[in-house]
């Protein structure tokens, strides 16, 4: 039996999660233009594009992969120790916690597009800035809004697992983490500080501000803008321009209409990242249980197209 929390607490718990709001938004923002302003200065080199791209990878497939097929949807099944690896390289995406960025996205399966979604990207009010409203709170609004409080109802399967708690609990270390490693290459490679200093802003800070792009991207134009493959009863879309970025979760109608699934490629030109890892790391045995769409079905799916 649980007890609801009283409303002082609730206000204290949101009060500061408007405060993480602020500096999960606010300090990548400010470190890409940093970035940018230090690349003006020093220049840009091939070990900044390198830890770019290197952890830009790493954590868009530890989202992705991580945060969204395995935790969130249980698209595959995995033992400790990669359940770790997926964990870790979601959170070093400082995207929240695992409990929270799962719970919250199981509320916008639950109730998309409709007023209970937390970042839905409906019309807000009404006039020509309705549309605008609704897809800034889609996009990034929704941070500042969404209650933190009660998560445990969305994950308790999580809060079961000893492997997930211990990770959730270390967040801001492999936060941290993901900070430090570009760092520390970049300053081992360049040898100088200002090699560390760049390598940091590049692999850090600022990409953590285009992977969020992504991903709120996804949100907001994913359930905007874009073609609608099937019918769901949702407005999720099909982004295709997104898809190398988010490393295949743009194909977010074909993720919509069959959620459980660990691919969200539907056709072979549709190019799912996320879903190729998933797939070697089957063939490798360091997953099980993948969830595959059926011969027959996508053979009726092609059918009606």
């Amino acid at each position: 039996m649980t007890t609801a929390m009283p409303a002082a607490a609730r206000s204290d718990t949101d009060h500061l999660a408007r405060r993480l709001a602020y500096l999960t938004v606010c300090v990548p923002a400010a470190g890409f233009a940093a970035a940018v302003a230090f690349a003006w200065h020093y220049g840009f080199t091939v070990t900044d594009g390198a830890l770019l791209a290197g952890m830009y990878l790493v954590t868009a497939l530890g989202v992705e992969g991580g945060l969204h097929r395995f935790f969130s949807h249980k698209a595959f099944a995995a033992g400790p120790v990669v359940t770790t690896v997926w964990g870790v390289a979601g959170s070093m995406a400082a995207q929240g916690p695992i409990l929270f960025w799962v719970a919250t996205h199981r509320m916008h399966h639950a109730h998309t597009d409709t007023d209970r979604d937390p970042h839905s990207p409906r019309p807000i009010g009404t006039g020509r800035l309705a549309r605008l409203r609704g897809l800034w709170h889609g996009h990034v609004g929704w941070l500042f809004t969404v209650r933190r409080s009660g998560w445990s109802g969305h994950v308790p399967d999580l809060m079961a697992n000893r492997t997930v708690m211990r990770l959730n609990r270390h967040y801001f270390t492999w936060v941290a983490l993901g900070l430090a490693l570009p760092a520390a290459v970049g300053g081992l490679v360049s040898g100088s500080a200002t090699g560390a200093v760049s390598g940091l802003l590049w692999g850090g800070l600022a990409r953590i501000f285009l992977l969020d792009q992504v991903t709120w991207g996804v949100n907001s134009i994913g359930h905007t803008l874009g073609n609608r493959p099937y019918r769901t009863r949702d407005n999720s879309r099909n982004v295709a321009a997104l898809a190398p970025f988010s490393v295949g979760g743009s194909w977010h109608n074909n993720h919509h209409a069959q959620p459980a699934l660990a691919v969200t490629r539907r056709t072979f030109w549709q190019l799912d990242i996320a879903g190729s890892v998933i797939r070697l790391a089957d063939r490798a045995g360091l997953v099980t249980n993948v969830r595959y769409p059926s011969r027959g079905r996508r053979s009726a799916e092609n059918a009606r197209r």
